[in-house]
């Protein structure tokens, strides 16, 4: 994907934005939208300061992801305006000069320090729907974050256009190539850290412009979900790997997990080889019109039916299903949107207005609610986890009999196992973006 296509989808992206703005300021009873890039924040009782993360409701418009005390504004029938903070700075490298294919598309202002965006404001402070972090505010423009204006951008965040899915690929060009390096680095003996090294190096990518922590896990820290402690020095034995990592690209993730087995002709691989088949499976529900509480029951019975398949439960899926025991395997959800985050909103509006859609009993941890619309995109992640925990609680548990504890026990060692996708819905067949990006480095 060129400069040159993101230069002719922008346009579509930005009046989009505006037509969204427009409804949503009419709803709020608000005459102008301003949104402040955000602000640097201190540790307390020192001058280090963390990590930048610009406003998501700001680099929606346009892509700045490194300018803090900027704001958008926008008033409808006027051309939106960017207030770019460009200070004089001899401690900080001063962001470079406005420049790109968005640019001609917006009145850009200048600003020198943050309190200079005072002067290019609307006169009424009061009129203003403020999109943002307290922090940002500046004299009387104080972010309020209105009810009706935020659920009604958040609801319709899900729909992304063709320049936003066009940022996103991008992304996925850099997360693939990380990963590739990644699994090479597994295979050369590389400690956890030195396999996050090797991914951020291949995607070019700090860990903090990454659009989260990477979760690089060996043996059996691939049954820690959210593992992120990274060991310096390899196991004696290795025996697999799981790396749940993303990369970004101008404010846009994307999110990718693979799982491998050293030992590519044994049994966890094979096991491996079978979840990656039911991820395709799983992937090809992602269709307009779905219910995406549906594709994760089904995502449950996929995976219940390869640990009956594979002798470790002795139980029909649909019981398993039912009774809960797969998710003390699959405890997670399926999946979420994203975009501009890499959880990004939207996933249990009920409506414009709001509302929330509950997930379904017994499943907590689904991030996505909603029926899927043609350009939503939304991940799949299925997995079979040998978590102490949670294994723990099942042999406590009154279907404890049914599972061959044996084969649980073998297991282990080896952590679990998720495989994750990034889809976009259409109106016909889904497209797989993590799947095409990967075989174009083939």
């Amino acid at each position: 994907m060129s400069t040159q296509d993101l230069a002719s989808t922008y346009p579509a992206h930005l009046a989009r934005m505006q037509s969204l703005a427009e409804r949503a300021l009419e709803r709020g009873g608000f005459a102008h939208l301003l949104v402040p890039s955000g602000t640097i924040h201190y540790h307390l009782f020192d001058d280090r300061d963390y990590p930048y993360a610009v406003n998501p409701q700001f680099k929606a418009w346009a892509p700045l992801v490194r300018n803090p005390g900027s704001w958008l504004v926008y008033t409808p029938g006027e051309r939106p305006k960017i207030l770019y903070l460009q200070p004089y700075d001899y401690w900080h490298v001063v962001p470079d000069a406005p420049s790109g294919y968005w640019v001609e598309h917006f009145d850009v202002v200048v600003i020198r320090t943050p309190e200079e965006a005072l002067q290019h404001l609307p006169a009424e402070a009061g009129r203003c729907a403020i999109l943002g972090e307290a922090s940002s505010a500046v004299g009387d423009y104080t972010p309020n974050n209105p009810a009706a204006v935020v659920n009604y951008l958040e609801y319709h965040r899900a729909v992304k256009t063709d320049y936003e899915i066009a940022m996103m690929r991008r992304a996925t060009e850099h997360g693939v190539r990380a990963h590739r390096a990644a699994e090479r680095a597994f295979r050369a003996g590389a400690s956890e850290f030195g396999i996050h090294l090797a991914y951020c190096q291949a995607a070019r990518q700090d860990a903090n412009d990454l659009p989260y922590g990477n979760i690089v896990g060996l043996n059996e820290h691939a049954a820690v979900l959210h593992y992120t402690e990274r060991d310096r020095v390899p196991p004696r034995e290795i025996r697999s790997f799981l790396i749940d990592a993303g990369a970004s690209h101008d404010g846009y993730a994307c999110d990718i997990t693979r799982t491998h087995a050293y030992d590519t002709t044994g049994e966890f691989q094979q096991l491996i080889e079978q979840v990656d088949a039911a991820e395709l499976r799983i992937c090809d529900r992602v269709r307009a019109g779905t219910d995406y509480a549906d594709v994760h029951l089904h995502a449950h019975l996929e995976m219940a039916t390869i640990l009956h398949q594979a002798g470790i439960v002795d139980m029909a899926p649909e019981s398993m299903v039912e009774t809960g025991v797969s998710a003390k395997f699959f405890p997670h959800g399926i999946g979420h949107y994203i975009g501009l985050q890499v959880h990004d909103v939207g996933g249990f509006l009920a409506s414009e207005e709001g509302g929330r859609i509950e997930p379904p009993a017994g499943h907590p941890y689904l991030r996505l609610t909603r029926r899927l619309e043609p350009g939503a995109v939304v991940t799949i992640e299925p997995g079979i986890y040998f978590a102490e925990l949670l294994m723990k609680e099942l042999a406590e548990g009154e279907h404890a009999g049914a599972v061959n504890w044996d084969r649980v026990d073998a297991l282990r060692p080896y952590g679990g196992i998720r495989i994750e996708d990034e889809v976009v819905c259409t109106d016909g067949d889904p497209v797989n973006m993590t799947r095409e990006g990967f075989a174009a480095l083939d």
